[in-house]
């Protein structure tokens, strides 16, 4: 068992105070008055047991319990120094990993990027697409990291879709995931309707498998909207969002997609959404972070842009 250490502000206090020889050149050194500094060094020796020093009319001077103990305890405030300094250099010169799952990554994170990379534009920023972020039976917590090649300056963030419980994590709720159908512009201009729900019948039906049962499907749509005697299941399938994504753009049929992850198609009118339905979704974004790499510098700034990008848009109190 290590031996118990007598206060850090009271060996600051002596070390200054025998250094320089003068408990008024060590307050004012150390930002207090030369009474705090006497009252820490009184502390020190009622302590150890001991006095440190001999107060003298117009000097001060060392004791030899003071001059025996000096120079380690120097050593030891030059050592938290240099742990301070080393922790300050690894935090600014590491990289920022930022773990996002594939589809957020494309259309949510990149196209806003250049808003956190034009005020901060030294940091080394890495950014990696991973299903791993997505919850899923087979997708752990605790395993977000073991595919990452991380270095031990490293620091990292994810944007996990799922449920929010990932203890050891620092974690904050970004925004919500309703799930509405949308297409091509072109695709209304074809001639086969798009005005009320039961007009999908005769629609194709776009279908993301990438993650079955962690996103709605065309059954749970049409439940909602209320159209019966449908193959839910016919038409296109494909093995994630971006193919969806692309092949809802280039025409090919109605996709069902997540509202803040197409907002921005929307409003620039290369998607649109032809029925007032949502389906809402369980599963959210989260920021999460390891609990001792959450306030570091970089990461607290990149987290609280995130979390300002997601309110500036009214996301954070959706669903």
């Amino acid at each position: 068992m290590q031996p118990r250490l007598p206060p850090l502000n009271a060996l600051r206090a002596f070390e200054a105070a025998a250094r320089l020889l003068s408990f008024k050149k060590a307050a004012a050194e150390l930002s207090v008055t030369p009474a705090a500094i006497s009252h820490q060094i009184k502390l020190l020796e009622d302590y150890l047991g001991v006095a440190l020093f001999r107060r003298l009319t117009r000097a001060l001077e060392l004791t030899p319990q003071g001059e025996a103990m000096l120079p380690k305890v120097r050593e030891g405030m030059e050592c938290f120094a240099a742990a301070v300094e080393r922790a300050r250099d690894r935090s600014a010169s590491g990289r920022l990993v930022v773990v996002v799952p594939p589809f957020f990554a494309t259309r949510w994170l990149v196209p806003r990027l250049r808003r956190f990379t034009e005020v901060n534009p030294a940091l080394n920023l890495q950014v990696i697409r991973s299903h791993a972020t997505v919850d899923t039976e087979q997708a752990a917590s605790g395993s977000m990291l073991d595919s990452i090649d991380m270095r031990e300056d490293d620091s990292v963030v994810m944007i996990r879709f799922g449920a929010g419980s990932y203890p050891g994590f620092h974690v904050e709720r970004m925004f919500g995931s309703d799930y509405i159908a949308v297409c091509s512009p072109k695709l209304l201009e074809s001639g086969q309707p798009l005005r009320v729900p039961a007009d999908m019948r005769h629609q194709v039906r776009l279908h993301d498998d990438g993650f079955a049962g962690e996103r709605p499907g065309w059954d749970e749509w049409f439940r909602l909207a209320g159209v019966a005697d449908v193959d839910a299941s016919a038409g296109p399938h494909f093995s994630d969002s971006g193919l969806v994504y692309v092949a809802a753009l280039d025409g090919i049929g109605v996709a069902l997609a997540s509202r803040p992850l197409v907002a921005n198609a929307i409003a620039q009118g290369r998607l649109v959404a032809p029925f007032d339905l949502a389906i809402s979704q369980q599963y959210a974004y989260y920021v999460v972070t390891p609990q001792a790499m959450a306030q570091r510098p970089t990461v607290l700034a990149f987290r609280q842009w995130l979390l300002r990008e997601a309110a500036t848009e009214g996301l954070q109190a959706g669903t």
